[in-house]
């Protein structure tokens, strides 16, 4: 899960999981798996940092 904020500054969580892919024009815009968009404050390079950075926390195992 990754926080984000919409354009009015209120914050939500997103499943990572579900983004198909980010657009800048010049809005980021967020399309999930599900064809919901959804338009982000984030820039789309703080998107997909977030969502790189949530993918990696899920493969780390402790101990390894």
């Amino acid at each position: 899960m990754i926080k984000l904020s919409r354009l009015d500054g209120e914050p939500f969580i997103l499943n990572a999981d579900l983004i198909r892919y980010v657009e800048s024009r010049p809005d980021t815009f967020i399309t999930l798996t599900t064809g919901e968009r959804l338009v982000v404050a984030e820039s789309m390079d703080e998107v997909v940092d977030r969502s790189v950075r949530y993918q990696q926390q899920k493969q780390w195992i402790p101990g390894r």
